[in-house]
């Protein structure tokens, strides 16, 4: 079979060209569109997690030498997560390509980040099957590129930390108050503020909850570290 155009520009994109099509049709498959001449992507999906996971930890330990087990563990949780395989894959523009069933389209599906974090998973496993190891280890390192010099920074869970600062200064944890939604019911965008009992508050805002409610963590952290709260 040969790639769609569509394709065909995703796949110049990741900048892998592909002996065997079908395994990149069936990495953007996801399975609301899926049907037993169609398979799904669930699992390249499972696949490509692994191998993630291995091409990173190859790199930390490789980038930090000196590093120990308790130091690399969440800098490699930061670079495999889920809204990491997200990020990537918008900066690909994965959405613009995948699969999906009607009512998924309808929902917003091709911005959910869940399912651009499996896509992209699914999408080196293809990657992986179509051209071995090295082809998927040198697109890997070539996507999330500057992620992996700065991860020491990005690993820490902003919630985690802005809930630790607090109890160590004999406060209550931090609440998260969702105080506005925009946007169409398929893609809302949220706009979550954290506020501490002392009085100190950040806002964010991000199409997931979860997003808004760590960006805006991360945001108050940095204010109270520069004393500026």
């Amino acid at each position: 079979m040969k790639l769609s155009g569509d394709l065909q520009a995703f796949s110049d994109r990741i900048g892998h060209e592909f002996r065997r099509p079908e395994l990149l049709l069936r990495a953007v498959t996801h399975a609301s569109i899926s049907s037993p001449t169609r398979p799904d992507n669930q699992r390249l999906e499972f696949l490509g997690d692994r191998v993630l996971g291995l091409v990173m930890a190859e790199a930390l330990l490789a980038a930090d030498k000196a590093a120990t087990e308790g130091q690399l563990a969440p800098r490699f949780n930061a670079l495999v997560r889920k809204e990491t395989c997200a990020d990537v894959a918008r900066q690909v523009d994965l959405g613009a390509v995948l699969k999906l069933g009607r009512s998924e389209m309808m929902s917003g599906g091709r911005r959910k980040e869940a399912l651009l974090g499996d896509g992209m998973e699914a999408v080196i496993a293809a990657v992986y099957l179509d051209g071995g190891f090295e082809a998927a280890r040198a697109m890997i390192l070539r996507l999330w590129g500057k992620r992996i010099a700065s991860v020491e920074a990005d690993s820490r869970d902003a919630k985690t930390s802005l809930q630790e600062w607090a109890q160590a200064r004999g406060m209550a944890p931090p609440k998260y108050v969702e105080t506005g939604r925009s946007g169409p019911d398929h893609a809302p965008v949220f706009t979550v503020e954290v506020r501490l009992e002392n009085g100190a508050a950040a806002s964010a805002r991000a199409g997931a909850k979860r997003q808004a409610e760590q960006t805006a963590a991360k945001a108050l952290l940095e204010r109270l570290e520069a004393g500026g709260a």
